[in-house]
């Protein structure tokens, strides 16, 4: 049976959690309050979400196994997908192994997703072929026509999910909707024109992976840009290149913003009565701690002891994925008695912390 769920979110870490396309981190380029809302759809076979982020952000990750994902643009802007700009109208086609993106603020975006073998058997069907790695490509462009199809496809059943849960749980209405979504997401991607990444961008792209690897092996201590360059057997310039061109900064920049998320899910999952600003900041590099605190403000809005003292007076359940539910579904949405209520659509995360355990555990890499 279908259901849906549909949050806000007003800090990067829970948004990350709940997200089902990526294993993923999120860190907001800029000063402002991160929000986010999310949209998610199951069908019988068809999982789809809906996203939108108002602050620009970079993301670092790789696709959670067991299923093959398309996602794309929904509204009209440019993000850079591993190194490549990807446009309305472009599907990106998720793979496995580190990526790395960069979007825009007010970023809307889709995604669908089907297991291999319905994946698989789906494509037969409708191509007349079978598909491998090697016959979709990172991105493709589809024929405009069919595009703008799945677009309003998936829109009208995000609206429905939203509005009217009850329609989209009749078996007849769900099913045709996930037959027409399925066979305009083959269609897209069997008439659609590949674009090739270059051989620059893929040597960057490895160069950002290796980076990446190095600050996942060491989460708990500082690093410095010339022992970065030496573990990972790259030169300073080509570095900054390639990070330039996947991330949309240099390391130095980009090594400073995770330092400082890093230090911020610290003092949400810390304890006051036993751990200090001081400590949690000294740990993550941090030494002059009078510039520490006023770069803190200006990144996060607030100072370093709001923030550990905000931490400890709200320590959220956890934040359960639709796989991870029991037997019986969640809900399909709002009653049409919520319909009536102004914030009808969403249910409100506005203070989602983690505990020590969960930034543990979900943070990659220090530097």
């Amino acid at each position: 049976m279908p259901f849906t769920n549909s949050f806000v979110f007003s800090d990067p870490l829970p948004y990350q959690a709940a997200l089902r396309v990526f294993d993923l981190e999120v860190i907001p380029t800029c000063t402002g309050k991160f929000r986010a809302e999310l949209t998610q759809i199951d069908l019988e076979k068809l999982r789809m979400e809906r996203g939108h982020e108002n602050l620009p952000h970079v993301v670092a990750g790789s696709a959670k196994p067991g299923r093959k994902t398309i996602t794309f643009l929904t509204g009209e802007q440019v993000m850079v997908y591993c190194g490549h700009e990807v446009l309305l109208g472009d599907i990106i086609i998720l793979r496995t192994g580190s990526q790395h993106q960069r979007n825009r603020a007010n970023h809307h975006w889709g995604s669908m997703s089907l297991t291999h073998d319905d994946f698989a058997a789906a494509y037969a069907a409708i191509t007349g072929r079978e598909n491998s790695e090697a016959t979709l490509k990172l991105v493709v462009r589809p024929n405009s026509d069919l595009m703008s199809r799945l677009l309003m496809a998936h829109e009208m059943v995000g609206q429905m999910a939203e509005m009217t849960p009850d329609v989209l749980a009749i078996p007849e209405v769900s099913r045709a909707l996930e037959q027409q979504l399925i066979q305009l997401m083959m269609r897209c991607l069997d008439e659609s024109a590949s674009s090739e990444v270059t051989a620059g961008s893929h040597r960057h792209g490895l160069i950002v992976a290796r980076l990446e690897g190095f600050l996942q092996e060491n989460p708990k201590r500082p690093l410095y840009l010339m022992e970065i360059c030496t573990a990972i057997g790259v030169a300073e310039r080509t570095l900054r290149a390639a990070c330039q061109e996947h991330l949309g900064m240099g390391p130095i920049r980009y090594l400073y913003l995770r330092r400082m998320h890093l230090v911020r899910r610290a003092l949400l999952g810390a304890d006051p009565s036993t751990v200090t600003v001081t400590r949690i900041a000294t740990d993550h590099g941090f030494w002059e701690l009078g510039r520490f605190s006023v770069s803190y403000r200006n990144v996060f809005g607030e100072c370093p002891s709001e923030t550990l003292r905000q931490g400890a007076k709200d320590r959220p359940g956890v934040l359960k994925r639709p796989s991870q539910l029991a037997a019986r579904p969640p809900p399909l949405g709002p009653s049409r008695a919520a319909l009536s209520a102004p914030s009808r659509h969403f249910r409100t995360i506005e203070i989602a912390r983690p505990s020590p355990t969960h930034a543990q555990t979900n943070h990659k890499a220090s530097a």
